[in-house]
């Protein structure tokens, strides 16, 4: 999304993007009878706090309208919210939780939690889910990615020639990383008429 005032530049104050799911079982899991590439997820959603109040809602009808012209096949999005809040070693709040209200204002169907998982936090409340550690116990591609968030974090650096996996048990053991036992995302769908959806395609 994109704001122009008067005299000014026009400035970026919002970003959606659609993406690919983690695996090719999540679609047909919360949309009954589709295959896996007849669905999307909102895998980021961000507006500036400086929009008005209805800003979210339209910005989603509006990407929504613009996938289904450029991806007509698309029948359903999936778009999670996260409810657990992060707090550092202080006890100050980094980040808020989220329950899904600006999904709901736009007809979202409420489809339940994802799975639970453990996430490791740092000193400053950022959360690293375990997946992406485990690309750096196990040097998978992506482990170079995985070091430098860590590194951006403050994490204590990589000792030469120390293995992934030490590495990783060290940042535990030294107490760099705690755990944070997460009970799932909140999950939400919206799904597409298809019919007029081509309608409109033929239409332009």
């Amino acid at each position: 999304m994109f704001v122009k005032d008067r005299f000014l530049r026009e400035r970026l104050c919002g970003v959606g993007v659609f993406s690919v799911p983690m695996n090719q079982k999540v679609i047909p899991a919360y949309f009954d009878g589709f295959n896996p590439l007849e669905g999307v997820e909102l895998g980021r959603f961000c507006l500036h706090d400086e929009l008005a109040a209805n800003a979210e809602s339209w910005a989603i009808a509006r990407m929504h309208k613009l996938l289904r012209l450029a991806l007509p096949d698309v029948r359903g999005v999936l778009a999670y919210s996260d409810p657990v809040e992060r707090i550092d070693e202080s006890g100050v709040v980094t980040k808020v939780g989220h329950v899904g209200t600006i999904y709901k204002a736009v007809n979202a169907t409420y489809r339940g939690r994802s799975s639970v998982r453990t996430l490791w936090i740092s000193p400053a409340g950022i959360s690293f889910p375990d997946r992406m550690l485990s690309k750096v116990r196990q040097e998978e591609r992506g482990a170079r990615y995985a070091r430098l968030k860590l590194a951006e974090a403050g994490a204590p650096g990589q000792w030469m020639r120390e293995a992934g996996a030490d590495y990783v048990t060290r940042l535990k053991e030294c107490g760099w990383l705690r755990t944070l036992r997460h009970p799932g995302n909140l999950a939400f769908t919206w799904r597409f008429d298809q019919r007029s959806t081509k309608r409109k395609s033929n239409a332009l």
